[in-house]
């Protein structure tokens, strides 16, 4: 059984915001390392390689798809330990996405957006996100993920919902 979602939509001046949150006990630095350490992304979304920094293009495998794809990814702005800003092709999806992180009492909140161009694929895209999250947190909490058909088709309508 999985969480209900949780994702929430925002208008901007060019489209609209994806955004999800988790929050765990945990220090910054090491919330931080678990989504930057390509051994530590392996075990939640998958594996990168390259030499990483700003307006640098790093390879990165989403182990978790069919055919576990690789596909370059540009990391556009890096903040150690509360900000890091990623880019796709528009051939990988066009994807602009940002991962933001806050420490409160030793609680680290992430804040993941997804910037999005239009809300075409939303009741797609919003279960994925979740899913991936989640594998996060049951990475960090060392133990096996969901299935994504815990996730899909089942919070289609939540996110197709959003979009109003």
């Amino acid at each position: 059984m999985t969480n209900p979602p949780v994702g929430r939509l925002f208008p901007t001046a060019t489209g609209h915001d994806l955004t999800l949150t988790r929050t765990f006990r945990a220090p910054i630095e090491d919330v931080w390392a678990s989504v930057t350490e390509p051994g530590r992304t392996a075990r939640w979304f998958g594996p990168w390689e390259g030499d990483a920094g700003p307006g640098r293009t790093i390879k990165v495998q989403m182990a978790y798809e069919e055919q576990t794809p690789w596909f370059d990814m540009t990391i556009d702005a890096c903040e150690p330990p509360r900000r890091l800003a990623l880019s796709t092709s528009p051939d990988s999806g066009g994807w602009r996405v940002e991962l933001l992180l806050a420490e409160t009492d030793g609680r680290t909140e992430l804040r993941f957006v997804h910037h999005l161009d239009d809300t075409d694929q939303l009741g797609e895209v919003g279960p994925g996100w979740e899913y991936y999250l989640d594998l996060l947190v049951a990475a960090r909490d060392d133990r096996p993920g969901s299935s994504f058909d815990d996730y899909y088709p089942s919070m289609k309508a939540y996110y197709e919902g959003l979009i109003g």
